[in-house]
């Protein structure tokens, strides 16, 4: 993980393109995270969080199934905007199984303003 050196990094515009989206996501449906992924040929998915009584996935899991059953065959990178202080295992995980380890996870405040930059585990 590379948390606390998040000031250094130097974004691409796709990687703020997805950082926007995740925000965009949270703010209009009003959930605890928003998430954005962009697949091999670039196409982007995007997702809030699922709160179901018998569902329960975080926006990233949620982006990620989304991209699966959208056809896409791995991830370039991926993007949530939380409250959290750094992505969750389960994310990190889910983000490795399709874009494979390695994969940059953004971690970006409400606010937009990157956090850390994590790779998939």
């Amino acid at each position: 993980m590379l948390g606390g050196m998040s000031e250094l990094i130097e974004l691409d515009p796709e990687d703020k393109k997805i950082i926007t989206l995740a925000r965009s996501v949270r703010a209009r449906n009003g959930v605890a995270e928003g998430a954005a992924v962009r697949d091999e040929t670039g196409r982007t998915y995007v997702a809030g969080t699922v709160a179901l009584e018998s569902l329960k996935l975080s926006a990233l899991q949620t982006a990620v199934a989304m991209a699966v059953a959208s056809g896409a065959k791995g991830l370039e990178a991926a993007a949530v905007v939380s409250e959290a202080a750094e992505p969750a295992e389960a994310d990190l995980a889910a983000v490795r199984d399709l874009g494979g380890a390695g994969t940059p996870v953004l971690l970006a405040g409400p606010d937009g303003a990157l956090r850390t930059a994590a790779e998939a585990r």
